[in-house]
């Protein structure tokens, strides 16, 4: 650790020499430069940096390895575990680099590395193009694409790493590289599923795909008739078209226009049925479940950027998720997860989601570390409330889903569904070969693990 006078010295050149703003423990608006979106993450880092462009990045870096800080990356701050901080770290904050340009012409998209999903979305709209997107639009986009990168287009356009052009990346040594087929291969290997360990993405580039239209069906059905609910969605995405998508949801109904108000705040048992197309070929899909007892119902198209908004979860919330992927979903363990479905901690925000693979996700290139890409079901329990007294009841019940599942687990795991549950899980993550090979690539690019504030690889 750097003596107090150097660290001083050090840190008054950071904020002379950086474009953005720099915040350290006593300064006016530390506190709020370090609130995430998870209430229950409360850390200190020694200095945060709000970078607004790739040198101020480079500074950051080179800042932090003459002070021998670790570096934590801030995009969305969307991570469960608050990898967007670390004690007594360095945190470089991109929600200043936010810019979105659309190439319609060669269909793709450069994004900012702190740009969210509605900043993607949005600016994707007007072109009647989409890319494999996260289910919340305040989800940052370099995290969620470096992890993987599922959401409610991947059955349809692939996993967000299979349309993974390239990445522009500061390395640990305050190096600027570009990652792509044919620069960096290993590196550009190694940002398809491994996350944040091996650099800054400053900007990403994805490959786009024509979206003229987009629809939903959103019904609502009382819990006991939640088994014959999922069973009909199940065999609706079984039969259907790689079109079609979305998620089984037990939740507490919420305060909006179309839920009947003696229903607010009561479990229900939903099923939200995407759509890549129109709602007459929407409604055809949809049918068995329309010819179904339901308590409410939201059909039509409506723009894929406003689907994208339609869950998301509000900041300052206590936040506990995990997922298992699934090597079915048979009528068996249907009533295990409807059973588990009654049981949602009532009344908060908490979802209970088994969602479809399959179609794109499932015919993508195999050669990257994401082993859930051959699982045809997920489960994702998501909790989600405000009173610490919940903690326990709502950390549980998701633990308890995970238990569930385990029959039917296939034990691999998308990282950016869960937070930090050990070494183990992170392999699972990855897959345990592809680990190695992580590792190694680590140890090339950040061999002192620089980048720890993560599902981390140790360098081989």
């Amino acid at each position: 650790m750097a003596s107090p006078s150097k660290a001083g010295a050090a840190l008054a050149a950071l904020r002379e020499d950086l474009v953005g703003d720099v915040f350290a423990p006593q300064d006016p608006g530390y506190d709020e430069a370090r609130t995430v979106f998870n209430a229950m993450i409360d850390r200190r880092p020694a200095v945060i940096a709000q970078c607004v462009d790739e040198s101020d990045v480079v500074r950051s870096v080179r800042f932090a390895r003459d002070l021998d800080l670790p570096i934590a990356v801030r995009g969305g701050g969307h991570s469960v575990a608050g990898m967007a901080l670390g004690d007594g770290a360095l945190v470089v904050d991109l929600r200043h680099m936010r810019t979105v340009t659309v190439d319609p012409a060669a269909e793709a998209v450069r994004i900012a590395g702190g740009a969210t999903m509605s900043d993607l979305d949005r600016a994707c709209q007007p072109h009647a193009l989409a890319t494999t997107g996260g289910r919340a639009s305040t989800t940052g986009v370099g995290g969620f694409v470096l992890g993987g990168g599922t959401g409610w287009l991947d059955r349809c356009f692939g996993l967000a790493v299979d349309n993974l052009l390239g990445v522009e990346v500061v390395t640990a040594e305050g190096r600027r590289v570009h990652a792509g087929a044919d620069d960096n291969p290993d590196l550009f290997w190694a940002l398809h599923g491994g996350g944040g360990n091996f650099g800054i993405a400053t900007a990403l580039t994805l490959k786009l795909h024509e979206l003229p239209e987009f629809s939903i069906a959103l019904l609502l059905y009382l819990p006991e008739f939640g088994p014959e609910a999922t069973r009909t969605y199940r065999d609706v995405i079984t039969a259907g078209p790689d079109e079609a998508g979305g998620a089984v949801l037990y939740l507490c109904g919420p305060p909006e226009e179309f839920v009947p108000p003696h229903l607010v705040g009561s479990l229900l048992c939903g099923v939200l049925l995407t759509y890549a197309g129109s709602e007459s070929d929407l409604r055809k899909v949809a049918e068995p479940l329309l010819a179904l007892s339901h308590e409410a119902e939201v059909v039509g198209a409506m723009p894929y950027a406003d689907v994208q908004c339609m869950i998301d979860d509000p900041p300052g919330m206590r936040n506990y998720w995990s997922a298992e992927y699934l090597t079915g979903a048979p009528d068996d363990y249907v009533d295990v997860y409807c059973a588990r479905g009654e049981s949602l901690p009532v009344p908060t925000g908490t979802l209970h989601a088994l969602f479809p693979q399959g179609g794109a996700i499932a015919a993508g290139p195999h050669e990257y570390p994401v082993p859930y890409r051959d699982a045809p079901w997920g489960v994702h329990p998501f909790g989600l409330w405000e009173d610490p007294a919940d903690d326990g009841r709502c950390v549980q019940w998701v633990r308890d889903v995970r238990a569930d599942a385990q029959p039917w687990s296939t034990g691999a795991v998308y990282l950016n569904f869960i937070g930090d549950e050990g070494a183990d899980r992170v392999v699972a993550g990855v897959g345990a070969e592809n680990a190695r090979r992580l590792a190694d690539v680590k140890r090339s690019y950040d061999p002192d693990n620089v980048f720890r504030f993560n599902h981390n690889i140790r360098p081989a």
